[in-house]
């Protein structure tokens, strides 16, 4: 049994008939891309070969997005307000598809699928199907900034496409399942960071159809004094479209969304003129609609229409079973498409105009990245810092970014933003603040610090927020910097994978201008949380993220503040990327002048000749390091072998760009074999990482001498403790390094043991000084390279 479509004028306004038939047309070929392979008219009679074998696809959120799409169209068209449309239930992008071919835009960026019979019938195979396109939002489709694979994130990317982009309304609709997730129930604090002025504005409609995948939804089943007590408490003005009979539907939705964008209208009349409170609550919508509303009301016997069991493929075996054929055929002519359609597969005129020629949602500039400007950046060079000799010199790295990021801002005032979740200070990037204030439009009483309505820095305890908002803005063109803890970075794991996948499938499209990079700053790192201890040490974000696409992961390790320098300043220039950059915030010795950080960072690693002695000679035993402590502990290990062994040839390497260690066929940045062996050589190598040690080995297993290399690094050893008890309890302490290294050198194995043994003397005479004293003793604190 099949929910009959009312007559084109039953009940419906005059004004309304044609948006009916336009919704008709979207609902039709939404099921037609789920269910058919041949015959996209229904010119003959429906046969099980015109059916997809594989029959994958979300029915149930379909209805309620192309109603809603239509109805935006209708208000872009009477009101000319340039509006973006945001898609949270990802598998709802049937409807979509079927909105942006109506409007043309879909057929002009994918000229295979025509707006006529033939691209039709391309159109409906393409679906999830093999060779096709995807069930999601994806890249592939015109207007989308959200995929949607994971649900939660929709409001956080609209609110972030919103930020600085005045003229802008960001629609983004909500399923009540997605609703039931952290991040988008955390989302709605959103409204408290938006300028009624400098910003857009964001309109959520909230999809109440009542149900996920096998259950109901939270929302739905709450009062409605309940949920607007939650809504009204975020900050947003809820409005009701509740039925089921789509004259009604219609009619309300239609007066609902002329209400809110001249409320929208009027908030931002109000604060150019000094009027009304300063945050007035938010206009947002409250669509009640069925779940898999128009179509199969009941199958087998059992009710579809209205309950979860229409969320994907209401009716299954329809090859097999001649019952769901016939079905099928009449829920699809239900929507009669020969007043849709012309014979040859062009919607008629009165479907085809009823699109915004100038603002359609689908061919949105800012989706497509094409107002996206680069930066204009300060010069590294002018925030360098100068010394007389390498690892004599202490600065906080980061400290030293911050200047550069200050002027950075003030060079871009209104497309660059930074994100932290209330570690912007702690991350010393203080300077920062000296040009902008942190983002705050609540209320301020005596001792805040800093606090500004129009703040370039945003922070929310919210790794979710935080990453959300920023790739919304880059989504949609600007750039900007995460900063956060390291070990914290993994609370965003699944939502960098979903951008990274996102970044490496827009590749494909031309008309999809590359995006400014996804820029992480990790500071605060695994090495340097000996006061925090076991909780917040974890390096292994930077594992996650080099899993990624090679075309798009990069993972940088700056050993100082020059080199973070550089680093940053190339993060910040590129485009399409997402870069990790791990830097500590401690005072910390520093390497390399300005000149020669910008060498070392342009060839991503390195033999520092000034810190080795295998001049002339083969080495005997290289001594490489990734990471600022383990380049410390690196050198330190150094001067106590020249100490020991003063004729022993050391070869010491530093790596930044941990990327130049894959083969050249497994990563864009890889270097050749000869180059490798160049900077390696054959000798044995002790490699001090600063993450997981079998990174390393992943990363280089394929490269000459990989048996020959000792990777010691981050082995879950941790607790509260002094720096140098850290590293000693991983195995990267320089009395460590220095012992692994004489055991690699044939010649000493006569003097090995005493030499080690005077090694692991100085250790255990250091951890005790530790653990008596509660600090590091001097001769380890205050050391430095001489």
């Amino acid at each position: 049994m099949t929910r009959t479509m009312p007559g084109s004028r039953t009940g419906i306004r005059d004004d309304l008939v044609d948006l009916d038939a336009w919704w008709r047309a979207a609902n039709y070929l939404a099921a037609g891309q789920i269910y058919l392979l041949d015959n996209p008219l229904l010119s003959e009679k429906l046969r099980p070969e015109h059916i997809k074998q594989r029959l994958i696809g979300h029915w149930g959120t379909v209805p309620g997005v192309t109603l809603t799409y239509a109805h935006l169209n209708r208000a872009i068209m009477r009101t000319g307000q340039e509006m973006l449309f945001v898609l949270g239930p990802g598998h709802g992008a049937a409807a979509l598809t079927a909105a942006t071919w109506l409007e043309g835009t879909y057929s002009l960026r994918h000229p295979e699928v025509g707006q006529n019979l033939a691209g039709m019938r391309e159109l409906f195979r393409q679906f999830s199907f093999p060779g096709g396109v995807p069930s999601h939002a994806a890249p592939h489709l015109p207007g989308s900034i959200h995929e949607g694979g994971e649900l939660g994130y929709s409001l956080a990317h609209a609110t972030g496409a919103a930020l600085d982009n005045p003229n802008l309304v960001v629609a983004c609709m909500i399923g009540d399942g997605e609703a039931e997730t952290g991040p988008l129930s955390t989302s709605w604090h959103g409204s408290m960071f938006l300028d009624r002025i400098t910003d857009g504005t964001v309109l959520p409609i909230l999809h109440l159809n009542g149900y996920k995948i096998a259950n109901p939804t939270l929302l739905a089943r709450m009062s409605r004094a309940e949920l607007d007590a939650m809504l009204t408490a975020q900050g947003w003005e809820p409005m009701y479209v509740e039925g089921d009979n789509p004259a009604q539907v219609h009619d309300r939705y239609a007066n609902v969304m002329d209400e809110a964008l001249e409320r929208i209208r009027e908030i931002r009349d109000h604060a150019e003129h000094g009027l009304g409170p300063r945050d007035p609550c938010r206009p947002m919508i409250v669509l009640a609609t069925p779940k898999g509303w128009t179509g199969p009301l009941m199958v087998d016997g059992v009710r579809v229409e209205g309950t979860f069991r229409s969320h994907q493929v209401p009716l299954t075996g329809v090859r097999e079973n001649p019952e769901h054929l016939a079905q099928l055929e009449d829920w699809l002519r239900s929507y009669r498409p020969e007043e849709l359609f012309d014979d040859e597969g062009h919607p008629v005129d009165r479907i085809a105009r009823l699109h915004p020629e100038h603002l359609r949602m689908s061919a949105n500039r800012a989706a497509h990245g094409h107002d996206s400007v680069d930066l204009r950046l300060p010069c590294p060079t002018d925030y360098a810092i100068g010394f007389a000799s390498p690892g004599t010199e202490v600065a906080e790295a980061t400290r030293v970014l911050g200047g550069y990021l200050r002027d950075a801002l003030v060079e871009n005032p209104r497309n660059l933003l930074f994100f932290s979740p209330d570690e912007h200070t702690s991350n010393r990037l203080d300077a920062v603040l000296e040009v902008t204030g942190r983002r705050w439009r609540e209320r301020r009483i005596a001792g805040d610090d800093r606090l500004t309505p129009d703040g370039r820095v945003f922070e929310v305890l919210s790794e979710h927020l935080c990453q959300g908002w920023l790739e919304g803005y880059l989504l949609t063109g600007r750039h900007g910097v995460f900063s956060t803890y390291e070990a914290f970075a993994h609370i965003v794991d699944s939502m960098v994978v979903q951008h990274a996948k996102w970044l490496h499938m827009a590749a494909e499209f031309p008309w999809r201008e590359p995006i400014p990079s996804l820029n992480y700053l990790i500071t605060s790192h695994v090495w340097r949380q000996d006061h925090n201890g076991a909780s917040h040490q974890d390096p292994g974000f930077i594992d996650h993220v080099l899993s990624k696409r090679p075309e798009v992961s990069r993972v940088y390790l700056p050993p100082d503040a020059n080199c973070l320098l550089h680093v940053f300043d190339h993060c910040l220039r590129s485009r399409g990327r997402v870069n990790v950059v791990v830097a500590g915030k401690q005072p910390a010795l520093q390497y390399l002048d300005d000149d020669a950080a910008r060498v070392h960072c342009e060839r991503g690693l390195g033999v520092w000749q000034w810190a080795s002695s295998d001049s002339g000679r083969p080495a005997e035993v290289v001594l490489a390091c990734a990471g600022d402590v383990p380049t410390q502990e690196t050198l330190a290990a150094v001067t106590l072998l020249r100490e020991l062994v003063p004729d022993l040839a050391v070869r010491v390497v530093n790596v930044v760009d941990l990327a130049r260690l894959f083969p050249p066929d497994r990563h864009p940045h890889g270097i050749s074999d000869e180059e490798y062996r160049g900077v390696f050589t054959d000798a044995p190598v002790v490699f001090a990482f600063h993450g997981y040690p079998w990174l390393i080995h992943r990363i280089a297993y394929r490269r000459p001498g990989h048996d020959n290399m000792h990777v010691h690094g981050f082995t879950d050893n941790g607790t509260t403790t002094t720096p140098f008890s850290m590293c000693a309890m991983n195995g990267i302490d320089r009395f460590s390094l220095a012992a692994a290294a004489l055991a690699e050198v044939p010649r000493l194995a006569d003097r090995r043991d005493a030499l080690v043994g005077d090694l692991t003397a100085r250790r255990e005479a250091a951890e005790a000084y530790a653990r008596r004293h509660g600090i590091d003793a001097p001769e380890v604190a205050d050391w430095s390279f001489r």
